[in-house]
């Protein structure tokens, strides 16, 4: 999934990491003949790259990203509580991740464009939510659920 750069950092050997928008980051090593990223040794270099994209694969396999932390859950639905908006096309804001836990039944989880997928929830097994990707729920029989959104830790609300 493409996912802007917002900026770099040096990890513990000097190597340039690009900062992504989901909370990920992705090595952009200049190292010829393998990688030729010379613009990544400059600081006009890198500057010119933010707000490009980078095709990032942790967002592929939806891992969350390393440092982040839960910050706010919302209250348990059910199949009778369940907000419109849950109901609809949705998404959360940029870096802003979700989990969502079964508490009891079964929960259908769509996920829109690049993914395409429906999913089952059921307890024990949370529904991994992106930011910035669209997304809906539709209960199942009876349900309880909540949400668990998730950013950097550290960050203030």
């Amino acid at each position: 999934m493409m996912r802007p750069i917002v900026g770099f950092a040096q990890d513990v050997e000097g190597h340039w990491v690009a900062r992504l928008s989901c909370g990920h980051g992705q090595h952009t090593r200049h190292d010829p003949p393998f990688q030729e990223r010379s613009w990544v040794l400059r600081q006009e270099g890198r500057d010119a790259r933010i707000g490009t994209s980078l095709d990032c694969l942790r967002c592929d396999r939806r891992e969350m990203p390393e440092g982040h932390a839960a910050y706010r859950r919302t209250a348990e639905f059910d199949a009778s509580s369940v907000p419109d908006g849950l109901l609809r096309r949705h998404t959360t804001k940029a870096g802003v991740w979700g989990l969502i836990h079964v508490v009891r039944g079964r929960l259908a989880y769509h996920v829109d464009a690049p993914f395409h997928t429906h999913a089952v929830l059921e307890p024990g097994s949370p529904g991994v939510v992106l930011p910035e990707v669209e997304h809906c729920v539709a209960p199942e029989g009876e349900v309880a659920f909540f949400v668990e959104f998730w950013r950097p830790a550290g960050t203030a609300t």
